[in-house]
């Protein structure tokens, strides 16, 4: 059996997972993202975003926004990003606290990461209108900041940008 002291180290990042190592860290909104649709009053958050690895060839990933005065938690997600061995074609799944379960898929092309929603699937009780399509961009900037813009289309709308933020790296 291993020792408790082994079991805290970091484990070797999977060479499978590289192309989406700028993606690892704990990250905080900065300056607070900004949420839009047609059918819902615009709106801003803060989020913490922990992207970890352990030793996988996966990514582990939460996503934790909160009310900007109250504190308060909001939408919250977790789930894996995948990466076929060998190529540049990535797989996002998620649980999300609204009821929503999604795969997005796309491509990783050095530190921008763009996915599409491949399926959705929500518990019986969601709020309408229901989501029927994601897309995601991820990118690191210039600035080493982590930019995060989400477009969804839902039974009463077509594809419109929903959020966008950028995220501050606080702990690698």
């Amino acid at each position: 059996m291993a020792s408790s002291a082994a079991n805290t180290e970091t484990p070797q990042l999977n060479p499978v997972i590289e192309p989406l190592s700028w993606m690892l860290g704990t990250w905080l909104s900065d300056p607070p993202g900004d949420g839009d649709f047609p059918t819902m009053k615009p709106f801003q958050y803060l989020e913490e975003v922990h992207i970890s690895h352990v030793g996988q060839p996966m990514l582990n990933f939460s996503f934790n926004a909160f009310h900007p005065d109250t504190k308060k938690p909001m939408h919250r997600e977790c789930g894996f990003i995948r990466l076929k061995p060998d190529t540049n074609k990535v797989a996002f799944i998620s649980a999300q606290n609204t009821g929503l379960v999604e795969v997005e898929e796309g491509e990783v092309n050095g530190q921008e990461l763009c996915i599409a929603s491949h399926s959705v699937a929500r518990i019986s009780f969601a709020k309408k209108p229901h989501v029927e399509q994601i897309t995601r961009k991820f990118r690191l900037n210039s600035d080493g900041k982590l930019e995060q813009t989400v477009s969804m289309a839902t039974t009463t709308q077509p594809m419109t940008q929903h959020l966008h933020i950028t995220y501050k790296k606080v702990t690698p």
